[in-house]
């Protein structure tokens, strides 16, 4: 009778088997797998009381699940046992294939450890296989492997007690609770994992919502902005593309956003800020320059760039803000322009002009211009001392430089070389980095041409002020400097000194060319000059000058000056104004 019924005995536990593990693999969640495994032992196999111990990340078991004893489990659900206390126990006791059975008459001593666990009441056992109170027996589970078998990493472990029919369990018994071990084990490997993708989908979901949600900031913060803003491309064929404006950036400049996209910045800026613009969108940092408008005028912008990088492909946009300065630079082309000019003519004023003349010459002396040889150099030098020391200090204070070193002042001497440091790269070299000016040596014209410098000094304008005030005064300076800016060539410079005096400077004339120059001026000034329905008339004497390097400034106004007042004096006082 036993043999008949035990094949139906294994059926219906297969089915039971099958049907608890199918709970297990439609758990919704990871405490619903392991609570499921909990009940299928109760349920499928027959056991009274389940207990599921899972491994936690410091490698201590944690009771997750209980089924069979409500007492016991709210007696030691979530408590913890540590990873030796369980140790000992998996390597004492019988070993069942992948189970472990530790009897009653060798669990005494696991009393004294800290794995949670329940104690049953029960009589004293009277056959040699009826399952005593404090029999334990335990079911591993191992992650599996990639082909189905166990790594040998523990995942958990299978705690049960007491079968209902009162006996340790047969080979049928322990194959089955093996096996749904086993299975628990990839239950609860692929509820971890569900629960992972599930937490790493929200987390991907709420990245996703934050970054929605701060590229419409961005969208807004760029669209509506105050000032212009574009993004441009950066590097390859395309550098400095628009790939997109804002509303400001289009009204800013006059264009459509749809044009702008047609461009890119270098199409946009004013020629001489170029240089400007590359340097700034190659390093990125603030610029102020000047872009192009649909009109064709330019406008002041202060450009700002931030370089937008990619941490796989390094810098790929450049986010531009560009902010209209146009009134800032008005003003302070203004107070520049008030700082360097006459606030009654508009003409350069002292200061301006000694810049201008500054510029053109240098300390170089000229009789170095004319190939002295060095020991004819001293006489040039005056009071200021040798010529060989200034020269040696000069040459000691040149930066260096790639190639041949500056040939020494022995060296030229020695070998009998004509002094001509411009085409040696000798001492002088800091003052070759322009064309040097130069003056006629006589007064016939020789052909040389230079800077002329024409001092100018009103004849009669005192009388004008006296009888008529300063207002006629000033309206007969302002006349004279729209006669003199008219009189002379573009690039020329017109400059009022103070009070009555004037200075033209004049490059690339000679003697005669500068005589001429003053002959004409002085005759557009002498017409009349009509005020208030009156006609009043100024004279004029002028001195010419000549600039030349190693003279500074005030030595040119100053030889100029002095040319004017002999030229004054020599004309007699009637003659010296017109009328």
């Amino acid at each position: 009778m036993e043999t008949e019924s035990e094949p139906y005995v294994r059926l219906t536990t297969l089915r039971q088997l099958h049907q608890v593990m199918a709970d297990m693999n439609t758990a919704r969640s990871l405490a619903d797998t392991l609570q499921t495994v909990a009940d299928g032992v109760v349920n499928g196999l027959g056991y009274e009381l389940a207990c599921v111990n899972l491994v936690r990340p410091d490698g201590d078991l944690v009771v997750a699940a209980l089924a069979g004893n409500s007492a016991a489990e709210a007696l030691i659900t979530g408590r913890v046992g540590s990873r030796a206390s369980w140790d000992r126990r998996l390597s004492m006791g019988e070993s069942w294939g992948d189970l472990r059975f530790i009897p009653h008459t060798e669990g005494w001593v696991l009393d004294e450890d800290d794995v949670p666990q329940w104690y049953t009441d029960g009589p004293e056992p009277r056959f040699e296989d009826e399952w005593h109170p404090s029999d334990r027996l335990f079911a591993p589970m191992y992650t599996p492997g990639a082909a189905g078998a166990a790594c040998g990493e523990l995942l958990g472990v299978v705690s049960v007690d007491r079968p209902r029919n009162g006996r340790r369990p047969g080979a049928w018994g322990r194959e089955a609770l093996q096996m749904y071990a086993f299975q628990a084990a990839i239950a609860i490997s692929n509820a971890r994992l569900r629960a992972n993708m599930q937490r790493a989908l929200v987390r991907l979901e709420r990245e996703q919502q934050a970054l929605r949600a701060s590229e419409e900031s961005f969208r807004q913060a760029f669209e509506y902005a105050p000032s212009g803003m574009a993004i441009a491309e950066m590097g390859g064929d395309q550098h400095g593309r628009i790939l997109r404006t804002n509303d400001a950036l289009c009204r800013l400049l006059g264009r459509p956003a749809s044009a702008m996209r047609r461009y890119s910045f270098s199409d946009l800026v004013h020629p001489e800020d170029i240089g400007t613009l590359l340097r700034t969108s190659a390093e990125g940092g603030r610029a102020e320059l000047r872009l192009g408008r649909r009109d064709g005028t330019y406008l002041w912008v202060s450009l700002r760039n931030s370089v937008v990088a990619d941490a796989a492909d390094g810098p790929r946009f450049l986010l531009t803000h560009v902010e209209d300065i146009e009134d800032r630079k008005r003003r302070e082309l203004q107070l520049a322009h008030r700082a360097s000019h006459d606030a009654l003519t508009g003409l350069p004023n002292s200061a301006e002009l000694r810049s201008r003349l500054s510029a053109r010459i240098c300390q170089r002396p000229q009789a170095l211009l004319a190939g002295a040889a060095p020991d004819s150099m001293n006489a040039a030098f005056g009071e200021q001392g040798d010529f060989r020391e200034f020269g040696a200090a000069q040459h000691a204070a040149l930066p260096e430089r790639q190639g041949p070193p500056h040939p020494s002042f022995d060296e030229y001497e020695a070998g009998g070389h004509a002094f001509d440091f411009h085409a040696a790269g000798g001492p002088y070299d800091a003052f070759d980095h322009h064309v040097h000016a130069v003056a006629p040596e006589d007064e016939r014209d020789d052909g040389t041409k230079g800077l002329a410098v024409l001092f100018c000094d009103l004849d009669g304008f005192k009388s004008i002020n006296d009888r008529f005030g300063h207002n006629a005064g000033d309206a007969v300076l302002i006349e004279v400097a729209r006669r003199l800016g008219g009189a002379v060539r573009d690039g020329d410079t017109v400059a009022r000194l103070g009070g009555d005096e004037f200075v033209v400077l004049a490059d690339g004339l000679g003697r005669a060319d500068a005589q001429d120059l003053a002959v004409r001026l002085r005759n557009e000034i002498i017409q009349p000059i009509r005020l208030d329905g009156r006609a009043m008339r100024v004279g004029a004497s002028f001195g010419i000058g000549w600039a030349h390097c190693g003279m500074t400034a005030d030595e040119v106004l100053k030889s100029a000056d002095e040319r004017m007042y002999v030229e004054k004096r020599s004309r007699p006082r009637q003659h010296r104004r017109a009328g």
